[in-house]
C-alpha cells in the first residue's frame, strides 16, 4: 500500500483524500495512463502523478539549410544573425611615424635644402622612431640590412657639394643609394647622375665588418666611374634656370641640335668602353655607421660627428610621393 507521506515529493496542489483504496494499480508495460482530472499543472489518479513539461522538437539539419544570414532558433525559428562589418585596419604608431617623416622630406632636395625648423621636426620623428625601433640588434638581422637601400634624406655635409651638383643647368642627381650584401659582407655607395644626353654613375666599393649589435666598420677599397649611357630621347627645354635667372635656349636650338649631334657620337664611343676602377688607400677610406633602427622597409643609420642618415628600401611604398 502507499504512503500518503510519498505525495509531499511533488509540486501539487493541496487535496483532500477522504478513501485510497488498497488494490495496486496496475499498468502495461511501456505505457502510462493520464487520468480525466487536471488539477492545476499536475494530473493525479489513484497514486499516479505525472506532470506536465514542456515540449522540444529536435531536428538535424545540413549545413547547407543555414544561411549566413540566419541560422536555427532552439524551437525551430529562424533567428537572424548580423554580419559583423570588416573594420579596416588601423595604422600602428610606428606607420604614422614613418609617413610623418617621410612627408616631411617634400621640397628638401634629400636635406640639402631643408630649413632649420624642418631639420628640427625631422630630428624629432627620428628621436621618436629610434625609441620603437623593432630591431634592436641591427647586425644580427643581416637578411633585413640585405639588399638596395635609396638615400631620402642626410645631414651629413660632406654629401652637400654633390648634390648641389644637382642644381647645375641640364644635370641633376637621378638617386643616391647604397646595396648591401649580407652575405659576402660588402658594401657599395653609388650616386647616378642624369643629363640630357646620357646617364652615368659613380661608385665606391667597401666591406664592413660587425663590431656590435648596432654598429658595424667599413673600409672603402676601390672607386667605380660608370660608362656613360646615352639616354632613349633627348628633349632640349626652351628655358633653363642659372643662377636664379631664366636664360632662353631658343636661339640656340640650331647649335645645340648640332652639338647635341656630335655628342651623341661622343658619348656612343664612350658607351663601348668598360668603366673606370681606382683604388681608395687614403686614411679617410674608413668610417664607421650605426644603426638606430630597422625595419623591412625603413632604415635610419648615424655616422661620424653625428650625421644622419635615411633610407627607404627599393621597391617600398614609402618611396612612391
Amino acid at each position: 500500500m502507499a504512503s500518503i507521506s510519498h505525495l509531499n515529493q511533488f509540486p501539487c496542489k493541496a487535496l483532500s483524500v477522504t478513501q485510497l483504496t488498497s488494490k495496486p494499480a496496475t499498468f502495461a508495460p511501456n505505457s502510462v495512463k493520464i487520468g480525466p482530472k487536471r488539477i492545476g499543472k499536475s494530473w493525479i489518479r489513484a497514486e499516479e502523478f505525472v506532470r506536465e513539461r514542456s515540449s522540444f522538437r529536435v531536428r538535424a539539419v545540413n549545413d547547407d539549410e543555414l544561411s549566413p544570414e540566419k541560422e536555427e532558433g532552439p524551437y525551430g525559428a529562424s533567428v537572424a544573425v548580423a554580419e559583423e562589418e570588416e573594420k579596416p585596419v588601423e595604422p600602428s604608431e610606428i606607420d604614422r611615424l614613418k609617413k610623418a617623416l617621410v612627408d616631411s622630406f617634400y621640397g628638401t632636395d634629400r636635406g640639402l635644402r631643408a630649413t632649420s625648423e624642418t631639420r628640427a621636426e625631422i630630428v624629432e620623428l627620428i628621436t621618436q622612431l629610434e625609441a620603437k625601433n623593432p630591431t634592436p640588434a641591427p647586425t644580427e638581422a643581416l637578411a633585413l640590412l640585405n639588399g638596395k637601400w635609396i638615400l631620402a634624406y642626410t645631414s651629413f655635409a660632406g654629401l652637400f657639394p654633390l648634390l648641389s651638383r644637382g642644381t647645375l643647368p641640364l644635370v641633376k642627381v637621378e638617386e643616391i643609394s647604397q646595396t648591401i650584401d649580407s652575405e659576402n659582407f660588402t658594401v657599395q655607395n653609388s650616386v647616378q647622375f642624369a643629363g640630357p644626353l646620357a646617364t652615368t654613375s659613380i661608385s665606391t666599393n667597401a666591406k664592413f665588418e660587425v663590431r656590435s649589435p648596432k654598429r658595424v666598420q667599413i673600409k672603402f677599397d676601390e672607386g667605380i666611374i660608370g660608362t656613360p649611357q646615352l639616354t632613349d630621347s633627348i628633349v632640349i627645354p626652351e628655358n633653363v634656370e642659372f643662377l636664379g635667372q631664366k636664360i632662353d635656349l631658343t636661339p640656340f636650338k640650331g647649335l645645340i641640335t648640332s652639338v647635341q649631334e656630335t655628342a651623341s657620337s661622343v658619348v656612343k664611343t664612350i658607351s663601348s668602353q668598360p668603366p673606370v676602377k681606382f683604388s681608395i688607400s687614403n686614411r679617410n677610406a674608413e668610417s664607421w655607421l650605426l644603426t638606430t633602427y630597422l625595419d623591412e622597409e625603413l632604415r635610419i643609420s648615424r655616422g661620424d660627428a653625428g650625421s644622419v642618415f635615411v633610407l627607404i628600401k627599393e621597391g617600398s611604398s614609402l618611396l612612391t610621393p
